[in-house]
This record gives C-alpha cells, structure tokens and sequence, in this order.
C-alpha cells in the first residue's frame, strides 16, 4: 500500500512524522497553496485536505468557520479534486481527504474511491461514518490501494479499540481527548496510557491529534505514538500572522528533519 511504504520510508529517519489540515478553499485556493509550501518547507509527511461541508460535526469553531466560509466563497467538490490533484503532483508529502460521509454518499462509493485515485490521493478520513457500515467503501478502497483511516477515541472499550482496528488501514488516528478539535490538550500519563491501549488493539502507526500545538506536544509524540496531527493551531498561526506566523509556528515546534 502506497502510504504504508511512505511511512515506513519517512519513519526510518525522523519521529514523529508530521501530518497537517488545509480546509480547501479557505481563505482561498491559493492561500492553501502558500501554506502547503510553508509545510512542505519544514518537512510535513502527511497533509490532510479537507472538503468543506456545511456541517463538520468533528470540528471545533475555527475549522467550522472555515468550513462555512469556503462553501459561501462557492468551493466546490470537483474545485476540491482538482486541487488535490495538482497538490499530489507537485509536493512531497502525501495527501489524504478528509471530510464527511455525505461527500461519498452522494457522488456513490465508486466514483468517490475512484476520483481520490486519480487526484492522487493515498487514504481518506471520514470521521462520522462506523466502521459497522464502511464495508463496502473499504473494500473499494483496498482495491484502489487507499486507505480509510480509522479513529480511536478515549471513550472505547479494549474491545471496541479491537473492532476498529480490524478496519484500520495505514494508520490509526488517535484522539487525544473527548470533544471536537480545536481544544488545548494537556498531554499526560492519562494520554500515553490511552496510546498503549492503542498500541495492543493495532500494530498500525499511531497518528496523535486534537489539541497538538507546541514543541513539548511534539516531543511527547515522540516517546508514545508515531505521527503528530497539526491542525487548529497551524491555522490559528495563519490567521495570525499569514505566511510569517505560519513559518514562526512550525520554527517554533522543533520539528524533526530527515529524508
């Protein structure tokens, strides 16, 4: 599977891997295109493209608005392909979408598997589908070397962590915490033990996101999971400050380097 070789290929040289959020057409197409490059520049593995919907049940404030302004501004799901076809073409990270189940409902789990393929894409994420009724999209999915990436959350059983991850492909996304994104997490025992529960449910890498905004988050990344998922907190940065505040914050995080 392409992003199993891609992270085992990144991870013989760096940890954690770093996987970021673009909300595609927020504040514009080509505002994402300069804060790819700024990613780029600092080494991101993984970059997640998020299709706006109108209701993003996952997503804290910040991604809400950027969610309902990128629809006001008429993004389009085709504009969002099309996007993620020239970012896979040129960057060297790998791209996955992230979005809502309603996106691949409407357009038909063929056509959805089959344009993420052709927009070079190497898994998705659609945190409001159960896995209990993913089997078709997966199997779909498997066929077109895809991976849909499953999430963990705090609230699972040991035995509900298992289910998951019989349908986790590529990685695991592990939710810091209870809630939406956008949140301060503290990082603690209480996280490392939720990652160990992970950790015995899945052999896969462990993606740790919700609340991952400063250089100690990174270095605790290190020690107890595999990839660090930046999202809210790079945004805020550009909101801040743009290009500038975007650069500061991801100099600030003491990123790791390698191949």
């Amino acid at each position: 599977m392409r992003l199993s070789e891609h992270l085992a290929a990144r991870g013989r040289t760096k940890t954690p891997l770093v996987m970021t959020h673009v909300v595609c057409g927020y504040p514009s197409f080509e505002d994402n295109w300069r804060e790819l490059e700024i990613m780029a520049a600092f080494g991101v593995d993984l970059v997640e493209l998020q299709f706006p919907f109108s209701e993003p049940s996952a997503d804290g404030p910040l991604f809400v608005k950027a969610n309902q302004e990128s629809l006001a501004h008429g993004t389009t799901v085709d504009q969002c392909f099309e996007f993620m076809a020239r970012v896979s073409a040129h960057f060297p990270f790998r791209v996955l979408m992230m979005g809502y189940y309603n996106t691949a409902f409407k357009m038909g789990h063929e056509t959805f598997v089959r344009r993420l393929a052709e927009a070079g894409a190497v898994g998705f994420i659609l945190p409001d589908l159960p896995v209990e009724e993913a089997a078709e999209l997966h199997a779909l999915a498997a066929a077109a070397d895809l991976a849909p990436i499953v999430l963990m959350t705090p609230t699972n059983t040991d035995a509900r962590l298992h289910t998951l991850a019989a349908a986790a492909q590529g990685f695991v996304y592990v939710v810091a915490r209870k809630g939406v994104t956008g949140g301060s997490t503290t990082m603690n025992e209480d996280t490392a033990h939720f990652l160990g529960r992970c950790r015995v449910a899945t052999p896969l890498p462990l993606a740790l996101g919700f609340g991952v905004a400063t250089r100690e988050d990174i270095a605790f990344i290190a020690r107890h999971a595999d990839i660090a998922i930046i999202g809210t907190a790079a945004l805020r940065a550009w909101e801040a400050g743009r290009e500038e505040g975007l650069r500061e914050f991801f100099a600030g995080l003491g990123l790791p380097t390698g191949a």
